[in-house]
C-alpha cells in the first residue's frame, strides 16, 4: 500500500499558498499520496481556482477539525502562532510552523503540551539556498575577521495584488516589523557562525510607509574573533539580499537575490541559477525526511525561540 499523508494548512496567505504548491511538488516526486485540508477561522474570500485544485476540504469551524492529521502547516499571522500550536497540537502528529515562530519570547513552552515523539519544525528556508550551503560546506569560516549582511526591499512590492498596509508586516501587534519579519537573516548568520557573545540593536520607523511597525533595524554582533553587522529594512527600492565575508585572503559576497557567490579578489563567480521554489522545496523535502525518521529536526521550537530572543532582546 502506498504511503499517504493527511495534511492541513492553517492560514492561506501568500506563503501558505506557496507551501501548498511545494508540498504537491515534493510528494508527487516521491510518489506519495496525500490529502490537504484548509482550516480557516472565518469565511473570508474563497480561495481561487488555482488553489482549490489542491484542497480536499475546508473547515470553517475549529470544533469540527479532525484529530488524525499527520502534519499541520501553521502559516497564519505570527501573533496567532502560539495559540494555534496550543490548540491544534492534539489534532496532529507533526507540525511545520512558519517563521517567526512567535511574536514574543515571553511564553511558556510547557503550555503547548508538545509530544516528545513528534516533529515541531520552524521554517528557515535560507539555510537551504545553494549560496548558504556553499558557504557552510566549502569555505573556511574559521578565518573570518568581519561579516556584513543586508536585506533591503520594498514592502509594498512583497505581495502583489494586496495592500501592504493590511498585512501583518505593517503592524507590530500582529508580529510585523523587520526585526522579526526578516529573522531569516539572523537565523542563517547563527547557522553559519554560531551565536554571538553580545548583540546590539537599534530599530525604528523612519520611512513614509503607511505602517506602525519598525521599517529599519541594525544589529552589531560581537564574537571572540569577529564582528557581524546586519542591516534590515522595508524601504529599499532595489532588492539587496547578500552577505559579505572579509578574511585575510578574500572578500566573498554571497548574493541571495541573484543566487551567486563572487570572490572579489580572484574574480571567481559561482552562479547557481536557483529560484525561490527550488530551495523552499528542498526545505519541504527535508521536513518530510524528518517526519519519516530519515533526518533530525535542526530547527525545533526551542531553537527558533532562542533566535527570536536574539532578534528582539539581544544578549
Amino acid at each position: 500500500m502506498k504511503k499517504t499523508y493527511k495534511i492541513a494548512i492553517i492560514g492561506l496567505g501568500s506563503i501558505g499558498a506557496r507551501h501548498l504548491k511545494n508540498i504537491d511538488t515534493v510528494l508527487r516526486e516521491r510518489d506519495i499520496l496525500y490529502t490537504i485540508d484548509l482550516i480557516r477561522s472565518i469565511k473570508g474570500n474563497k480561495p481561487n481556482v488555482d488553489i482549490l485544485q489542491y484542497i480536499n476540504q475546508i473547515y470553517y469551524s475549529y470544533d469540527s477539525v479532525p484529530d488524525d492529521y499527520d502534519v499541520i502547516f501553521i502559516t497564519n499571522p505570527t501573533n496567532l502562532h502560539f495559540e494555534t500550536v496550543k490548540k491544534f497540537v492534539i489534532n496532529t502528529k507533526h507540525m511545520f510552523i512558519e517563521k517567526p515562530v512567535f511574536d514574543s519570547t515571553d511564553v511558556l513552552l510547557s503550555e503547548l503540551n508538545l509530544k516528545s515523539d513528534c516533529i515541531y519544525y520552524v521554517a528557515c528556508p535560507l539555510r537551504y539556498t545553494s549560496v548558504i550551503q556553499y558557504l557552510k560546506n566549502n569555505c573556511d569560516l574559521n578565518k573570518i575577521y568581519s561579516v556584513r549582511a543586508i536585506c533591503s526591499s520594498y514592502l509594498p512590492e512583497w505581495r502583489p495584488n494586496q495592500d501592504y498596509r493590511n498585512t501583518y508586516s505593517a503592524h507590530t501587534e500582529q508580529g510585523g516589523g523587520v526585526s522579526i519579519d526578516l529573522i531569516h537573516e539572523l537565523d542563517y548568520l547563527c547557522y553559519l557562525f554560531g551565536e554571538p557573545q553580545q548583540i546590539f540593536n537599534i530599530r525604528g520607523k523612519f520611512s513614509d510607509l503607511g505602517i506602525d511597525s519598525d521599517d529599519l533595524s541594525l544589529y552589531l554582533a560581537k564574537f571572540n574573533d569577529k564582528i557581524i553587522e546586519l542591516h534590515l529594512d522595508y524601504f529599499g527600492r532595489k532588492t539587496i539580499r547578500e552577505i559579505q565575508i572579509f578574511s585575510n585572503e578574500e572578500t566573498i559576497v554571497g548574493d541571495l537575490t541573484n543566487s551567486e557567490i563572487r570572490f572579489l579578489k580572484s574574480g571567481k563567480i559561482i552562479s547557481f541559477k536557483e529560484q525561490r521554489d527550488d530551495f523552499q522545496c528542498k526545505e519541504i523535502a527535508h521536513f518530510f525526511d524528518m517526519v519519516e525518521g530519515k533526518a533530525t529536526n535542526d530547527n525545533d521550537i526551542i531553537s527558533a525561540v532562542r533566535i527570536l530572543k536574539l532578534a528582539k532582546d539581544g544578549v
